[in-house]
């Protein structure tokens, strides 16, 4: 029989504090971008009681609103009130923004190998705007290819947001956590052994009420029911109130979240973060190519989990390494993996950025429940596009691909 192991993974809800902090960072990124697609972004948001404090590096041809793009934000999480501790109309917006360095901008808009005489094509005239590692990660555990324990994680904070939003919950308040702890059977998911809930609300619902509420009408819609039984254990609020949250409980900052962002613990970091970043820093671009090359990995057949590693050096185009773990599911030799991902994906800046159709305003939307495992449009990376050339350049039979 398999041994048993628990592994756990959190989520947080739009309107916690380094969440709010994200989108707002992204929402400066988009606003840039929606006019001027090559503009360059490097922004950091800091949040506390009544008030948003907004600064980075910025080079672009256009001109944005920056305390309109906040207040929007701010508005459309749910911040709209005192009572809520946050409100968009009167809370303070700070701004201090700087164009980017020019010793960053040289490497970036010219590439080593192109100064060298190396580049050979238009791909490599873009350079990496920063060293440093990246990681992407895919698993058959649940359609998404993402671990199960975040993928719950993030659909248990929506239902948060949802059941807000719709005034089926009318006591919720947009701060949110979540938190799920899945046992399994070797490397197989048999169930849920805890749940954790933490959620603002406001001062008149009951403790008892808040529980039975947040059992029904989020954890049992969200979870499927398979996966719980009458061991389960449920921790909803577990400090026993929750009504000062936000700015107002506890600041926020960008880029606080970034295993929220990715695979909830699952696989390794490379330690960077993604919101307020254009797609020039390969800390974020990087890592969605990291997470396309792995997802079409797995989808393929070629390995049942896989972890892809890509670094770079500032104001050089090409990676300077390509790793792959496949924690011995592969069905063809690790080195040919290698070999493949270079054969079949765009590894420079600016082939990732067109590859993926990263100069557009789409950041928004990943600030908040995860930028993998998602299905909307946007989300180009989510893709299994390659597959099936993968799977054929490996000589990998399609039984492979049953999950």
């Amino acid at each position: 029989m398999a041994y048993r192991r628990l592994f756990t993974s959190e989520s947080v809800t739009e309107g916690h504090p380094d969440k709010i902090a994200d989108q707002v960072s992204d929402a400066v990124l988009d606003a840039i971008l929606a006019d001027d697609p090559y503009g360059r972004v490097a922004v950091e948001t800091f949040a506390i009681t009544g008030q948003i404090h907004i600064a980075g590096q910025v080079t672009t041809k256009t001109y944005i609103d920056i305390p309109k793009v906040v207040r929007k934000i701010i508005h459309d999480i749910g911040y709209t009130k005192s009572n809520v501790g946050f409100d968009a109309e009167t809370c303070g917006v700070s701004v201090s923004i700087d164009e980017q360095s020019p010793d960053i901008a040289l490497g970036v808009d010219k590439s080593l190998e192109v100064k060298e005489g190396h580049g050979h094509d238009d791909f490599e005239l873009t350079g990496a705007g920063d060293q440093g590692m990246m990681f992407g990660y895919a698993c058959r555990e649940t359609p998404e290819l993402m671990p199960l324990p975040i993928t719950l994680a993030h659909k248990l904070v929506r239902r948060l947001a949802e059941a807000r939003k719709s005034n089926e919950l009318d006591f919720l308040r947009p701060d949110g956590k979540s938190q799920v702890t899945i046992e399994y059977e070797g490397k197989r998911p048999i169930r849920a052994s805890a749940i954790v809930i933490s959620t603002q609300h406001s001062p008149d619902i009951s403790n008892h009420d808040l529980h039975d509420a947040v059992t029904e009408s989020i954890i049992k819609k969200a979870v499927p029911p398979e996966l719980l039984d009458k061991d389960t254990v449920f921790h909803i609020n577990p400090t026993g109130r929750f009504v000062v949250g936000g700015p107002q409980g506890d600041t926020g900052l960008t880029g606080r979240k970034i295993i929220v962002d990715t695979y909830g613990g699952r696989g390794r970091h490379g330690g960077g973060s993604f919101s307020g970043k254009d797609p020039t820093k390969v800390d974020r671009s990087a890592c969605y190519m990291a997470r396309y090359i792995a997802k079409n990995i797995v989808a393929s057949g070629v390995a049942d989990e896989g972890e892809v590693q890509l670094a770079y050096a500032i104001g050089v185009a090409e990676p300077v390494s390509i790793y792959v773990e496949t924690f011995g599911t592969s069905r063809v030799d690790p080195q040919r993996i290698s070999a493949l991902i270079r054969e079949h994906f765009q590894l420079t800046p600016r082939g990732i950025i067109e590859s993926l159709k990263l100069r557009r305003p789409i950041f928004k939307k990943t600030a908040a429940y995860g930028h993998f495992g998602r299905t909307e449009p946007e989300f180009t990376w989510e893709a299994t596009d390659k597959a099936k050339a993968l799977r054929a350049a490996a000589g990998v039979g399609a039984e492979a691909v049953t999950v």
